[in-house]
This record gives structure tokens, C-alpha cells and sequence, in this order.
């Protein structure tokens, strides 16, 4: 009867993951451009995202935290096609999930905002 309630315990111990998540709505950019939307000259046009992950095994592989903040950035800023263009990527966050199962992390980051459009 010990061994049956150990086995059990041991497989219900080998099968269950915890799952974090955070979202981060601070801004991360070194750089200081600046929105300001105080006059009625823009329109929110669509939300855009962009993701990345990265898997870990037993510690090894994967991206750095910064570089996954940047990968999804940058396919964030691909998905909007703001270039020459009078748009800009308000409400930047970052959201960063983390699961983990025996010997195995998981890490997800998504970064998401709104294009506005201005027009005067």
C-alpha cells in the first residue's frame, strides 16, 4: 500500500508544471522619443504584437531575457509597417510568461501597443 501511494505520488510529482506570468508596462527603451496625444489629430488604427521563446533543458540553451525583449520588439515593429509613414507605437508593454515543468523552463515574451495614425 506504501509503495502504490508513493508511486503515486511520485507520478502526480513528475507530470505537475507551475506556470509565472508578468507583465511589464514600464518603459525599457533607452531612447527618448515622445508621443504626445493632447489634440484630436490621430486615430488608434489596429493593436500589433510581436513574440519570442526560449527553451531551457536541465538549465542549458536559450536566449537572455534581453534578447527576447528585443526579438519580439523587433517583430513587433515588422508586423506594424509604420515606416515612412505618419504613425507611431503607443502603450508599448511587455509581458514575460514563465513556465516550468521538471527539467524543463519555458519562457514566452510578448510585446504588444497600438498604432495611431496622425492626421494633421
Amino acid at each position: 500500500m506504501k509503495k502504490s501511494i508513493s508511486l503515486i505520488f511520485l507520478a502526480t510529482l513528475l507530470f505537475t508544471s507551475c506556470a509565472s506570468h508578468n507583465g511589464l508596462t514600464t518603459n525599457r527603451n533607452n531612447h527618448t522619443t515622445e508621443v504626445v496625444l493632447s489634440k484630436k489629430n490621430y486615430k488608434i488604427i489596429e493593436r500589433v504584437q510581436g513574440e519570442a521563446q526560449t527553451r531551457y533543458i536541465l538549465g542549458i540553451g536559450g536566449l537572455s531575457k534581453k534578447a527576447l525583449v528585443a526579438e519580439a520588439k523587433a517583430k513587433m515593429l515588422s508586423n506594424a509597417d509604420i515606416i515612412g509613414s505618419s504613425k507611431a507605437i503607443i502603450n508599448e508593454t511587455v509581458e514575460v510568461k514563465h513556465s516550468f515543468f521538471p527539467f524543463v523552463r519555458l519562457y514566452k515574451v510578448t510585446v504588444s501597443g497600438h498604432i495611431v495614425e496622425f492626421t494633421d
